[in-house]
């Protein structure tokens, strides 16, 4: 049996090699015959699958085993030239590869070369004489100012280079003598900014030095009386005021410098946060931010200057109305006006005071309010009630400002500051009266009491808007509060 299948192997070796010499006499490429075989293993594989599944018989096997191992040989034939090829073509491509690296590298070798003498021609083009960037002298000014042996020596038989090299040596005197002229100017730059330094240093140590003698000289100044500091830090105060308080504290200094009132002025409030108002209300005016002097105000907080003031009470801030007034159309400016009206009948020195007033403005509604010091005490504040005739303080002067209150009643007997009208004209705000005085010189023949209610109104405000309006203001106050003792 074993020499029988090698009788069946060796035809078949032989009909393989003669199947793919027929294939090589067509001109299959091996590729194509590994294909088709490998199509022929298939067809047969499923053939006998077939046989095997449909249960045939089985007499065709034998021929179709065959029939594969032949194709199996041819494979095999296939696969060993496809081998013999893939190393041919591999030698081929050592060879061109090694011609190619040759060439590669004599590309290289050229390249290499032709930056360097890119190089040497760039260093060749680039080379400078020493005297080439110079800015020499002119030569009618060589002539004119070249000492005479430079002129006259022989540096060289060519007349052109030797023209150049006295030029050279005349070039090289002049900024020699030039770099001594810059070191004595750097010397003396040096002093000078030394100086500047010192005189800086000392300049940034003389608001301290300032400050401490204005400290030591406050002793001296209350001695004499001569409040310079507190006066100066109060004027810088007041250019924060609104204008309506600026009126009323320019005209009270006013009268106190000119004929000697025995009263005393002082602005309360925080300068930080007039600062911050004065910038809004610029802003929103003009547009632009404006920026308030730093320098001329300090912070809040008690200055050196102000040592006698420290253990001085504070006034009383009711927390009730006044507090809600700080916002909406009640907004009451940072800054206000504290007037200490004293007895100017007083025989001694030391004045008794009589009363003390503040004065408040309301920026949305353009009105000053006036209050006493005392607060909530009703019958402190009936002194200021009708100072002047029909003018309680109790209803707003500007129609304007009832506009935009509407017609709530906020000004009532227990608030600590009421918009009088003398108030007003005393800062310098007019306004026109609610009823036409036309109206009122009619009412005079039907009504005889109203006549001299009006006659009255009329006579007090005009004596009141004349000229000496603080001086009107400061007599009735004191006439006022010297005349209540008496009627309590």
């Amino acid at each position: 049996m074993e020499g029988y299948r090698l009788m069946e192997e060796s035809d078949g070796n032989e009909q393989g090699f003669a199947n793919f010499d027929q294939h090589r006499e067509f001109d299959e490429s091996p590729y194509e015959i590994l294909q088709n075989s490998k199509v022929s293993v298939e067809n047969i594989i499923s053939e006998m699958l077939s046989i095997k599944r449909e249960r045939k018989s089985k007499s065709q096997l034998p021929e179709l085993v065959t029939e594969m191992f032949l194709h199996f040989i041819t494979l095999r034939q296939v696969n060993r030239s496809i081998l013999i090829e893939e190393d041919r073509v591999k030698m081929e491509t050592e060879r061109a590869k090694a011609q190619v690296d040759f060439t590669t590298l004599q590309l290289h070798n050229l390249m290499y070369e032709k930056s360097h003498y890119v190089k040497a021609i760039k260093a060749c083009n680039d080379f400078k004489s020493k005297y080439s960037d110079l800015e020499l002298v002119p030569e009618d000014q060589f002539f004119r100012e070249a000492p005479q042996d430079t002129k006259d020596s022989i540096l060289s038989n060519d007349i052109a280079h030797d023209f150049m090299l006295k030029r050279l040596t005349f070039e090289l005197f002049e900024r020699k003598e030039l770099c001594k002229l810059h070191e004595k100017l750097q010397q003396k730059k040096k002093i000078l900014l030394e100086t500047i330094a010192n005189r800086k240093k000392f300049l940034s140590s003389l608001p301290s030095h300032l400050k401490s003698l204005k400290k030591a000289s406050l002793p001296v100044q209350n001695q004499l009386g001569v409040l310079h500091c507190k006066k100066l830090k109060q004027h810088h105060s007041a250019e924060l005021l609104p204008p309506a308080l600026y009126v009323i504290y320019s005209q009270l200094l006013a009268q106190k410098e000119a004929f000697g009132q025995p009263i005393d002025l002082e602005i309360i409030g925080s300068l930080k946060d007039a600062q911050t108002f004065s910038c809004i209300q610029a802003h929103k005016d003009t547009g632009t931010p404006t920026n308030v002097d730093s320098s001329k105000l300090e912070d809040d907080a008690p200055d050196e200057e102000e040592g006698d003031q420290r253990q001085r009470k504070r006034p009383r801030r009711v927390q009730g109305q006044e507090s809600v007034d700080q916002a909406g159309v009640f907004q009451v400016h940072p800054l206000k006006i504290t007037l200490h009206v004293y007895d100017d009948e007083a025989s001694n020195t030391m004045p008794s005071k009589l009363i003390t007033l503040k004065f408040e403005y309301l920026v949305n509604l353009n009105v000053v309010c006036v209050g006493t010091e005392e607060s909530n005490d009703g019958s402190k504040n009936d002194i200021l009630c009708n100072l002047f005739p029909n003018d309680t303080g109790l209803e707003l002067p500007r129609q304007s400002a009832k506009l935009v209150v509407g017609d709530a009643e906020v000004f009532d007997s227990q608030r600590t500051s009421r918009p009088y009208k003398w108030a007003q004209h005393l800062a310098g705000i007019d306004f026109l009266p609610e009823v036409s005085p036309l109206l009122l010189t009619g009412r005079e023949t039907s009504d005889n009491g109203e006549a001299v209610r009006s006659e009255d109104v009329i006579s007090g405000l005009s004596l009141y808007r004349q000229q000496n309006r603080v001086q009107t203001f400061l007599q009735r106050i004191r006439s006022r509060r010297k005349a209540q003792p008496a009627l309590l």
